[in-house]
């Protein structure tokens, strides 16, 4: 061992040299595991002659407590796997100093005994939990890898020690690219034989009892590695390969085993190898980026990726469980919100013998493959939550983690958890609107498989078949009786098949619209909508739920001033038949521009530009409908000609209108505007953006004292009123006061 080599003992003392290596480590006259031998002889063997005969055995009196120790497994022979391609950049992301800097912060924090023989025999037996319990590596055998591989895999893998360095550095090369992304060397199948059987005797510690819980610090990684290939920096799957000979080996302690991956890439590997196994629950959270993020699609498009869709086969459906994040980028917030929501919930269900944590420390801040935030609080917090599981038996086995000081302090904050020390304090910034989208979607998905994730899910195919109708399909149908009732209101015609099927009722227009002087048009998003859930059961009774529409009062105004009406709800989302998914997210910002630019400008072209007697014309935009105010006044330069006013209420993003063909139009909007815009937006928080939005381009901007469309439509009622009132012609005011009887809706046509 180098200056630079860190082992599990002190610089000037080994502790597999003690006196007789008993106290975990293996043993050197008979090449046996000392924890195997004192947990099988703790069974019947007479107490006090094994504590005399042995005094490094861990005490027998604090094994019947409950007193148990953290394992640790180490080899520094593992660093031995190194790149054969010594390139002009022969550094590698998967670097040997990994396992030796996580060692190296177990050391600085006085995890790891660095003591004489005598101290060493006085801790083990006054407080043997002080220090971590060193767990010796072996290598794997033929018979475990092959539990899970190929044996043409496990051949593969051996003749690398067989090549030449010139072949080696030549696979390398070949193979360190695309979804292979893999580098070999002269001593990587040593080495993965090692990781693999540090895995094995890590999980089999855990599982005899033999320590409370256990870190293995390992590498080559395992979890992409498949049944038939090696891929992803990885040769044999050491997880699958532990879980499997722990369930051969011990059938009564080890039957159910939960893996949880938290690695930023998925663990295909793990995935396809326990896909149709109705024992190990796989729980992966990953960056999945559409399938664009490491390991992406496979070749075979039969074969399951990382998509949340995946959810197990046969015996095994609903045993696989993947929380595939949008996009990098996720943080401590996201890992939170998933473990309380998902994880946990179905973890408790499944109820484990083994937790085995694939500790990928990728996804930690600090860490450029993986750019996501998870600091090591909330990985302490974590693995604090699944100790709670299978008694406590929790296996760590280090995956990915590219970052060395990020991997060491991220698996130090873990160790510390595993060794008993609580989680410390975190703040747990707000989950991300797009993440909040994922963790529905996984929990719909899972919800046939798994009790705990039903309640709030829909089955939507069998509402369906029992015709049963969208709630914003119903709240629509009563608004349309309901101004049918009070104004006449009926829907406007659109001669567009596909714009018909998406807006039909959305569209309602006051009789006799094409004669009126003055006409109001008001793009709007739904009506929101308000619910109190019994909080035992989620359910939920029409009673306790509330539908709030600030649009009403603004309708019924304009018609008392005998202005024609246009009213255009436009849908969170347009459902189709084929929509089936429990949650449906609102449609994203290019498809709702789509929809409602074609439209807004189908009403301007076919109806209110066509009406000659019309004098004044106001547009009003609530929400995130307003996107159509905006896309009406750039795509058609004769608007502003014909409007006498634009109001908008806002809560969501502000949308410049500025024209490259016409200059002006910025201008203009400046002067005929009044945009609402609530109290708690964010472009007042910050000074830059204030002084940003009030520029022309934004329109007349004017803080609102209220929050939420429906309060900010009622705060400012009497202002708009005036507003439009001050614009109205001379003429049209003077046909008002003196109480004109042709008004919008006389006779009964349009």
């Amino acid at each position: 061992m180098d200056d630079n080599d860190i082992g599990m003992d002190g610089e000037d003392h080994r502790m597999a040299d003690g006196p007789s290596g008993t106290n975990g480590f293996l043993d050197p006259t008979t090449g046996t595991s000392s924890l195997e031998t004192t947990n099988a002889q703790s069974a019947g063997s007479n107490v006090q002659d094994e504590e005399e005969s042995d005094p490094t055995a861990y005490p027998e009196r604090l094994r019947r407590r409950g007193l148990l120790p953290t394992g640790c497994c180490y080899d520094d022979r593992m660093k031995l796997h190194s790149n054969a391609d010594f390139g002009p950049n022969p550094h590698h992301p998967e670097d040997p100093s990994r396992i030796e800097y996580i060692m190296k912060a177990f050391k600085k924090a006085g995890m790891v005994f660095t003591g004489s023989d005598a101290e060493l025999i006085r801790i083990i037996q006054t407080e043997p939990t002080k220090y971590m319990w060193r767990i010796p590596a072996r290598e794997a055998t033929k018979e475990e890898i092959c539990a899970v591989h190929h044996p043409a895999h496990f051949n593969w893998v051996e003749a690398l020690s067989r090549k030449s360095t010139k072949e080696l550095r030549e696979l390398s090369h070949r193979m360190d690219q695309g979804r292979d992304s893999l580098y070999v060397g002269s001593m990587t199948y040593e080495a993965a034989l090692i990781s693999a059987g540090g895995a094995i005797e890590t999980c089999k510690s855990v599982v005899t009892g033999s320590v409370r819980n256990a870190f293995a610090v390992i590498r080559p990684p395992g979890h992409h590695a498949e049944f038939d290939a090696a891929m992803g920096f990885c040769l044999f799957n050491n997880v699958p390969v532990a879980a499997k000979i722990c369930q051969a080996d011990y059938p009564d302690l080890c039957r159910k085993v939960l893996i949880l991956d938290w690695d930023v890439h998925h663990g295909n590997g793990v995935q396809n190898l326990f896909y149709e196994d109705p024992n190990v629950l796989y729980i992966s959270l990953h960056v999945y980026r559409n399938g664009e993020f490491y390991p992406g699609k496979p070749e075979n498009s039969m074969t399951p990726d990382g998509g949340l869709e995946h959810c197990g086969a046969g015996a095994g459906l609903g045993k696989n469980v993947n929380i595939g994040w949008h996009d990098q980028g996720m943080g401590d917030g996201e890992y939170m919100a998933a473990f309380q929501k998902i994880v946990m919930p179905i973890a408790h269900e499944f109820n484990p013998d083994l937790v085995i944590i694939s500790a990928g420390f990728d996804a930690a801040a600090g860490d450029e493959l993986g750019a996501c935030f998870v600091s090591p609080a909330c990985y302490a917090h974590m693995t604090h939550m699944l100790m709670s599981l299978a008694g406590g038996k929790v296996a760590v086995c280090l995956e990915g983690g590219y970052d060395l000081e990020a991997i060491s302090k991220s698996a130090l904050a873990v160790a510390q958890t595993l060794m008993g020390e609580p989680p410390p304090k975190m703040e747990i910034p707000r989950i991300s609107r797009e993440a909040s989208k994922v963790l529905a979607k996984v929990q719909a998905y899972q919800a046939p498989y798994w009790e705990c994730m039903r309640p709030g899910v829909v089955d939507v195919q069998d509402l369906q078949a029992q015709e049963s109708s969208r709630l914003h399909d119903v709240v629509r149908r009563a608004q349309r009786q309901v101004l049918g009732e009070k104004h006449g209101m009926l829907p406007l015609y659109i001669q567009r098949d596909i714009l018909f099927k998406s807006f039909e009722n959305q569209v309602l227009a006051t009789r006799r619209i094409a004669s009126a002087r003055k006409i109001l048009v008001i793009v709007h998003d739904p009506p929101e909508l308000h619910a109190q859930p019994d909080p035992l059961d989620n359910s939920l009774e029409p009673h306790n739920a509330w539908v709030t529409d600030g649009v009403t009062r603004y309708i019924d105004w304009a018609v008392s001033k005998d202005f024609g009406v246009i009213d255009i709800n436009v849908p969170h989302y347009i459902t189709h038949p084929e929509d089936t998914d429990a949650y449906t997210p609102r449609a994203d910002e290019r498809a709702l521009q789509a929809q409602i630019q074609e439209l807004v400008c189908y009403i301007w072209d076919n109806y209110l530009q066509l009406y000659d007697n019309v004098e004044d014309i106001f547009l009003m935009g609530v929400g995130n409908a307003y996107l159509g105010i905006k896309m009406l006044l750039i795509n058609r330069l004769d608007v502003k000609t014909r409007i006498s006013g634009v109001i908008n209420f806002v809560n969501g993003a502000l949308r410049p209108v500025k024209s490259d063909v016409d200059a002006d139009l910025s201008s203009w909007y400046k002067e005929h505007s009044h945009v609402y815009v609530a109290n708690d937006h964010a472009c007042w928080s910050d000074p830059d953006l204030t002084r940003k939005v009030m520029k022309r381009r934004f329109g007349h901007v004017i803080r609102s004292t209220a929050n939420g469309l429906t309060p900010m439509m009622a705060e400012h009622f009497e202002d708009v009123k005036g507003f439009v009132m001050d614009r109205v012609t001379e003429e049209e005011e003077e046909d008002m006061e003196g109480g004109r009887g042709d008004g919008p809706y006389a006779p009964d046509r349009y």
